[in-house]
């Protein structure tokens, strides 16, 4: 074995060394306080400098991660910075940057591209890099292999790793250790140095290779994609036939084996189910791959906004309401409850859509009371606070974000139409469930 790779393994198994996490955002953050949990030094790298100062002062600046956790260890284990020349003074750097999709649906790997060329000039030999941002197969050795290989010898003196993220915000996975890590490696001794790293915090399955660990993280989120667009398929049908989905998915679920149950709702959001798809369909088009199925369930999610506000419009029709200005009370701007994550939240979407009918929207959210500004749209709303006053004062609520931090009862008791899309509403007066 060469002198690297045992002295590294040997620093991780002691403890002694010190992690670069770049990016501080929801899966950077969560995973620099499992590792100094486990008193191991982190050293945090954002090219944001507010976030870097309100966690250097004390604070998370991610709303639903527990300021708890911002304990002994965290203090005495964490800094951060904004000073990418001090990569060369950790042992492993992860990366965990955003890694979106262009308004043409392709990759946009900007983010990683930026992080490659600020560290590539800092590193040293026996360093450790794992990306965790979610990417098509091929990014990891293409993008960040061929750029370090003709400075280092990749297994040898310099060793590199794919881990993809497995965060389910809104879940509290900090406190959770049996969500087990993915890791492939460039070579065998870059993969055992990977599970060496993480095993750390958490059980490890090894695979054959960079390209296997990139492909499991999307086939992962384009099963619960293609899983999330059938249900919704399948509420619209139910809703021609009369019936209601949640109470056919509560029999379903009752049958132990061939069935795991999806709920239906708004749409799909979040940094990773609206957005992985598109890589692997990108990657595809590269090889004249055809993705039918994927393609088809991203047609699906895209027209449920308009089939909300149809429904919406012939609500109001056969209540014979007919204001020039409809006031509508949205619920939950969150693309999932308990979380304050609205990155592709169908919510915008489906507020676009009323907007452009004449509707007045409000709305309310106890994650964002200054309303969130958003790439795709240009609008911004008013908050208002969940009291009886305000709950009246409004011809409908629309709820599209279920977060458990709501008073329920408060609108279903002063409600004059609830749309819900959530199946969080309970009473059968003047509810409609979308």
């Amino acid at each position: 074995m060469s002198r690297h790779f045992f002295n590294l393994k040997k620093r991780i198994s002691n403890n002694n060394i010190t992690i670069g996490i770049i990016g501080l955002g929801y899966v950077g953050l969560p995973l620099s306080i499992k590792f100094t949990q486990k008193k191991i030094k982190v050293v945090g790298f954002d090219i944001n400098s507010e976030i870097v100062s309100t966690l250097n002062s004390g604070k998370f600046h991610i709303k639903t991660i527990d300021q708890k956790f911002y304990d002994k260890k965290f203090k005495k284990y964490f800094s951060a910075t904004t000073n990418f020349e001090l990569i060369s003074n950790v042992d492993a750097i992860v990366i965990c940057v955003p890694t979106p999709i262009k308004k043409n649906k392709e990759p946009d790997l900007s983010y990683l591209k930026k992080t490659i060329k600020y560290i590539s000039n800092h590193l040293k030999p026996g360093q450790l890099i794992s990306l965790e941002s979610t990417t098509y197969p091929g990014t990891t050795r293409d993008l960040i292999g061929e750029n370090i290989k003709n400075k280092f010898k990749l297994g040898s003196n310099f060793f590199l790793c794919f881990s993809p993220e497995r965060e389910n915000p809104g879940e509290n996975s900090i406190l959770h250790s049996h969500i087990v890590k993915i890791c492939g490696g460039f070579t065998e001794k870059c993969k055992l140095i990977g599970k060496s790293l993480y095993s750390k915090i958490t059980e490890v399955k090894t695979v054959d290779s960079l390209e296997v660990a990139e492909m499991t993280k999307l086939h992962e989120n384009i099963y619960r994609t293609v899983n999330i667009s059938l249900v919704n398929e399948m509420k619209i049908i139910c809703d021609k036939f009369n019936i209601d989905i949640n109470s056919v998915i509560d029999a379903a679920k009752t049958k132990p084996f061939g069935f795991s149950p999806f709920y239906p709702g708004p749409g799909i959001g979040g940094h990773c189910i609206p957005v992985d798809p598109f890589y692997l369909v990108w990657a595809c088009k590269k090889k004249k791959i055809k993705t039918e199925f994927i393609d088809l369930s991203a047609r699906i999610n895209d027209r449920l906004s308009k089939w909300i506000l149809k429904k919406i419009k012939k609500e109001f029709l056969k209540r014979n309401i007919f204001k020039i200005k409809k006031s509508i009370l949205v619920i939950g701007l969150s693309y999932k409850k308990n979380v304050d994550d609205t990155r592709e939240s169908p919510s915008f979407k489906i507020i676009e859509q009323l907007i452009l009918e004449n509707f007045t929207v409000n709305y309310f959210d106890p994650f964002w009371k200054k309303f969130p500004k958003q790439r795709k749209y240009k609008f911004n709303l008013n908050y208002k606070s969940l009291n009886k006053k305000n709950i009246k004062s409004h011809d409908c609520i629309l709820i599209l974000t279920d977060h458990d931090n709501i008073n329920y009862k408060l609108i279903e008791q002063n409600s004059k139409l609830i749309f819900d899309t959530r199946n969080r509403i309970k009473t059968k007066k003047n509810l409609i469930k979308l």
